[in-house]
């Protein structure tokens, strides 16, 4: 049984201090089932994802009842779900398996965040932490400072958590050890930082909308070498929706903009050695999602990647296939990447620059995906994309993602 997004919304993403979970949430429903076409009745079952309420406000347990039942929406089954940044993908998974099983005709997903607590900053930053085993975190911390050691003049030097996310000094480590297996260097990561703050300049809801070249990426303060201020992803508050159908529902409500879940991959973090990046959990989800979908990366017309970090996109792009395992810095910066290139990726600004509410993030790079598949992406539109890609990561275990969603979309 094929299954399909009927309607899919986001809000404008940026630092919303004056709107609230059930605000944002309220906004990307509705807007998701204006694009549907449908009413809050016709909706048998809603998935909800979100990390930090439960942090910040002390909302625990029943977030989705409280922010959905508030817009009317009730007596129906409603579930929470918590994955990190890879929480609304992981929702769009569960209600994607349920329609696909006949439990459900009409369902939706939602995912809200808002991380941007003035009057909290301590424990804004705090609340990174728990994207990885606290348990274990002098060890992992430790572990990451050997992986890319002798490369680069601070290579050592992590930066102060309660200013910025522990994970850019992840990020940093993993990076620093791509320059030094293979020659990836700190320009490559500015050339996707680029390309990227550049592609968000054409998209109404990004956060940050100001083009930008390799210069002015690397002359932005440094976070933790190689990484500047510019390839990493902000704080960001938003919220996005989805409405996902069966084919039988799809052919009941009649929208020719529908575009189909072709296939998806999941997976978690694998036990093995740094180097070993051929194992890597997103290259593992992707062969999943390629596998249920029944393409190949070289099918791929439009991807939207989880760049948290300017050097994420480059791995990503590797573990994706869409170049060879080494290559994405090269790879990038030949302009393959950019929109009218080889496989635009990113078009819609990516997280360093559209903005990364983490519980949204994986439906936001979805819309991206549909926007572009039904044409309607004006000047940011990719030519021709027929079958486009999702990677939604999220939080960190050992030395790679928690968590790994792969997407495949195409037209109805």
């Amino acid at each position: 049984m094929d299954v399909f997004i009927a309607g899919i919304a986001h809000t404008q993403l940026g630092r919303h201090a004056d709107r609230s979970v059930k605000d944002l949430t309220r906004e990307a429903v509705e807007g998701a089932l204006r694009d549907a076409g449908l009413a809050l009745g016709d909706i048998g079952a809603a998935w909800f994802a979100n990390v930090r309420q439960g942090q910040m406000e002390g909302q625990n347990s029943i977030r989705g009842q409280c922010a959905l039942t508030a817009m009317g929406l009730g007596g129906i089954p409603i579930f929470n779900v918590e994955n990190a940044c890879a929480s609304s993908s992981s929702a769009l998974y569960q209600a994607y398996a349920a329609v696909k099983a006949g439990l459900h005709d009409i369902v939706l997903v939602a995912g809200t965040e808002k991380m941007y607590y003035p009057e909290k900053r301590q424990a804004m930053m705090e609340a990174f932490f728990g994207g990885t085993d606290v348990h274990e975190m002098q060890s992992t911390w430790e572990g990451l400072q050997h992986i890319g050691a002798g490369i680069g003049p601070q290579q050592a030097a992590g930066g102060d958590w309660r200013q910025q996310s522990f994970f850019m000094d992840v990020y940093a480590s993993l990076a620093r050890m791509h320059m030094k297996m293979y020659g990836t260097t700190q320009e490559h990561f500015a050339h996707a930082a680029a390309k990227n703050h550049t592609h968000s300049a054409l998209n109404p809801l990004a956060q940050y909308q100001t083009p930008m070249s390799v210069e002015d990426v690397l002359q932005t303060p440094l976070i933790a070498w190689p990484l500047t201020r510019a390839m990493c992803a902000p704080i960001s508050d938003g919220a996005a929706a989805a409405v996902v159908c069966s084919e039988k529902a799809l052919a009941r409500i009649g929208r020719t903009r529908a575009v189909r879940i072709r296939g998806m991959g999941v997976s978690s973090t694998v036990r093995r050695a740094p180097e070993a990046l051929e194992s890597h959990c997103v290259a593992l989800a992707a062969e999943r999602a390629y596998g249920a979908a029944g393409i190949s990366a070289r099918d791929i017309d439009v991807a939207e990647v989880h760049d948290a970090s300017s050097f994420a996109e480059v791995l990503q792009i590797e573990n994706l296939g869409l170049c060879a395992r080494g290559e994405g810095g090269p790879y990038t910066a030949s302009g393959a990447t950019t929109l009218g290139g080889e496989c635009p990726v990113n078009v819609s600004g990516g997280l360093v620059s559209k903005g990364h509410p983490i519980a949204a993030t994986g439906i936001i790079q979805l819309h991206e995906l549909a926007t572009q598949l039904r044409g309607e992406a004006g000047r940011r539109q990719v030519q021709g994309a027929r079958i486009a890609v999702a990677e939604n990561g999220g939080g960190f275990l050992r030395i790679e993602d928690a968590a790994a969603v792969v997407t495949v979309l195409d037209r109805a």
